[in-house]
């Protein structure tokens, strides 16, 4: 039976879309909803584009209140029924409660050869600690922040004349790459680790 995945989004959907793209075929997901927290990113307009419905639950009302941004978000989620979710440059920190509620169905990549480098700023710390390689991880989403079951990492090497933008634009490149490998192994059942390149 056919996987219904939910992209969780903030900003332009890069991922998302990259994702959205490998669910075809033979593929053994497709994507259901892409949500956002935020009105106006840009990753709305794409899924439109490719004909993925959307949604908007926006953060910004529930000021402090996580707890009722996560119902509202979970109500919305709950209206397709997703086997997975894959968060895609989601700026949310999602509590324990919500994650329980999807456990063992979501995924995220993350910026950094985990487990280093949990949280922000990925690129500019390994730059900072002379790493001599750096890259992305695709891991399950637990209650640790950036601390769950790795499946997937790519890996590339640190130039000297790297600045954090141009190592966030290589690394991107690999997420692309790496993301929609691991979603299909995952929906497929397979949550070894795979690595790239």
């Amino acid at each position: 039976m056919t996987k219904r995945v939910a992209l969780l989004i903030s900003g332009g959907g890069s991922n998302m879309v990259s994702l959205a793209q490998s669910m075809t075929g033979d593929h053994p997901a497709r994507p259901a909803l892409v949500v956002s927290n935020r009105p106006n990113a840009g990753g709305l307009a794409k899924a439109e584009e490719m004909g993925i419905d959307t949604a908007l639950v926006d953060h910004r009302p529930f000021g402090q209140d996580r707890a009722a941004f996560e119902r509202d978000l979970n109500r919305t989620l709950e209206q397709v029924d997703p086997d997975i979710i894959c968060m895609a440059g989601f700026m949310r920190v999602l509590t324990p409660v919500f994650i329980d509620r999807w456990a063992g169905r979501m995924l995220n990549i993350h910026p950094s050869l985990l487990p280093k480098y949990r949280g922000l700023h990925t690129h500019a710390r390994a730059l900072e600690a002379g790493d001599a390689e750096h890259g992305c991880s695709v891991h399950e989403v637990t209650a640790e922040l950036d601390g769950g079951p790795l499946l997937g990492q790519a890996r590339i090497k640190v130039e000297d004349k790297d600045t954090p933008e141009t190592l966030a634009a290589r690394v991107l490149e690999w997420e692309h790459k790496l993301y929609p490998a691991v979603l299909r192994r995952f929906a497929e059942g397979d949550r070894s680790l795979l690595l790239m390149p």
